[in-house]
């Protein structure tokens, strides 16, 4: 085959969207169905009928072909214009149109599985460095069953702070269904399994080495593609919205651009005569449900700047040293939630990614260095390996996870450590055919019961196993004789270190 075929090729499959990580040789399993716009925070509109958006004004008289006007509002009215986020939305039936709410009862099957965080009642903080083994999948749960809230701190009633799920899907929600949060932003990251996610505003198709955002209090309905399970992790985030990170001295471009996400296309059911949905609302990490004669999925057109997106981590273009030293990891940053009380450049909540890049720093530990952090890490493995942490059983495997919390050392394992520092620095791409990512956030990050106890995930041995086996290397130049871990404090002879001048 010709270049210039191979290249045609590619330009049409790129047009249809559907060869996602071909860069990164990662199997397309699942064909891409629906078609999107693009951009990020860009003001879109879409009509799934002609002439269902008026023209000239939000809210006329009477909308076109006897719709509903109905404001969706993410921000204030009153936030600065560039942070304002709203959608207007041109349906069949306002979404006020049901029965009252109620909690959902703990038998139901779709009660929510884990505790809602509040200031630390539900939480265990503590510093240890903790590890989950591969999370297991439920057969038996749809969407809002297999949520577990792992890890988290904050408050939704207050809109401060985040939450951390794991997902295990094994079925459809139930048909003429709807879910939405009122406690924050979902941002929904596919280890396994693909996700076929009708929103209000229209249809999103999630694979693995891809992420969505469904912002709070959009509507939508989770399906399994194929009846295969699906398992992934979710970033909630209870204040503000994600944005694309500063690109400061890196210029224009790279990272994530915005002409990679893409956002859904109007799509609607018309379902309103003889018919009975539900929909259920997290509240405060409560479940409540409530009846209704129509479908929620009722918007024709809509136009603005609050909707759900997808990107494909494949897309994302890396940035690393040519020189030497490793950069911090903020350099992976695909989205951003700034924490403006705690200062410029602080997140509430960053969405990093490990993917498959070129190493060529000379002179220089390459894996990540150790360090303590006033950041939180939460990581997850997606698929392949991650290069500063062994694999395998008892290591950090894809579906499983870690949590480094605040000011808790860590780094690579002894293993890694021993390879890094003594191997030939010749150009090296690691991470291929593996994605790890980080959800890191400024709060101390605590665990809940099921995320400590319940799920029997914890690997006991964590720190035993990467970190207590180091070697000491330290060669004290003014003493005779010392060997590996003879002398592991001081230098052997009474004086304090610091007061010991070295001459050549």
């Amino acid at each position: 085959m010709t270049g210039i075929t191979r290249l045609r090729e590619a330009i049409v499959k790129h047009k249809e969207n559907k060869d996602i990580n071909i860069k990164y040789k990662t199997p397309l399993t699942v064909t891409e169905r629906y078609e999107y716009t693009h951009g990020f925070a860009t003001y879109n509109e879409s009509e799934a009928v002609p002439g269902a958006l008026p023209i000239g004004q939000n809210s006329p008289q009477r909308a076109p072909h006897g719709l509903y006007t109905e404001k969706l509002s993410g921000t204030a009215f009153t936030s600065p214009r560039h942070e304002n986020q709203q959608s207007w939305l041109y349906r069949i039936l306002p979404t006020s149109s049901h029965d009252n709410f109620e909690p959902v009862a703990e038998t139901s099957e779709q009660v929510l599985p884990s505790p809602s965080p509040s200031f630390g009642k539900h939480f265990n903080a503590i510093p240890n460095q903790l590890r989950w083994d591969p999370f297991d999948f439920d057969k038996e749960a749809s969407w809002i069953r297999s949520l577990h809230l792992v890890a988290g701190a904050g408050d939704p009633t207050m809109k401060q702070g985040i939450g951390m799920y794991i997902y295990t899907v094994g079925s459809d929600m139930p048909e003429k269904s709807a879910f939405y949060s009122a406690d924050g932003d979902f941002l929904i990251v596919p280890q396994h399994g693909s996700l076929d996610i009708r929103t209000e505003l229209g249809n999103l198709l999630v694979r693995p080495m891809e992420i969505c955002v469904i912002p709070r209090g959009i509507r939508y309905h989770v399906k399994l593609v194929n009846n295969e399970p699906a398992r992934g992790y979710i970033l909630e985030l209870y204040q503000g919205h994600f944005q694309l990170p500063e690109l400061g001295p890196i210029g224009s471009n790279c990272l994530a651009n915005a002409r990679d996400f893409q956002i859904p296309k109007a799509s609607f059911i018309e379902d309103y005569e003889n018919t009975a949905w539900t929909v259920y609302g997290k509240f405060d990490g409560k479940l409540f449900e409530a009846k209704q004669h129509h479908t929620p999925f009722d918007v024709v057109a809509w136009h603005g700047l609050y909707y759900p997106y997808k990107y494909d981590l494949g897309r994302f273009n890396t940035i690393g040293s040519i020189s030497f030293d490793h950069p911090d990891p903020s350099i992976f940053t695909v989205l951003s939630a700034p924490s403006l009380p705690h200062g410029q450049g602080t997140a509430v909540a960053d969405f990093v990614i490990f993917p498959p890049r070129w190493l060529v720093a000379e002179g220089t530990f390459r894996p990540p260095w150790y360090h303590r952090n006033t950041m939180s890490e939460f990581m997850g493995l997606i698929a392949g390996n991650y290069d500063a942490k062994g694999a395998g059983k008892g290591g950090f495997q894809p579906a499983g996870a870690s949590l480094h919390n605040t000011m808790s050392g860590h780094g690579p394992d002894m293993q890694t450590y021993e390879k890094a520092s003594t191997m030939e620095l010749t150009p090296a791409k690691v991470g291929e055919g593996s994605m790890a990512f980080m959800f890191e956030s400024c709060l101390m990050v605590g665990v809940t019961e099921w995320g400590l106890k319940t799920c029997a995930k914890v690997q006991e041995d964590y720190n035993a196993h990467s970190w207590t086996p180091l070697k000491v290397h330290w060669k004290n130049p003014n003493s005779r004789g010392v060997s590996n871990g003879e002398q592991k404090n001081g230098v052997g002879d009474g004086k304090d270190a610091s007061s010991i001048h070295v001459t050549k």
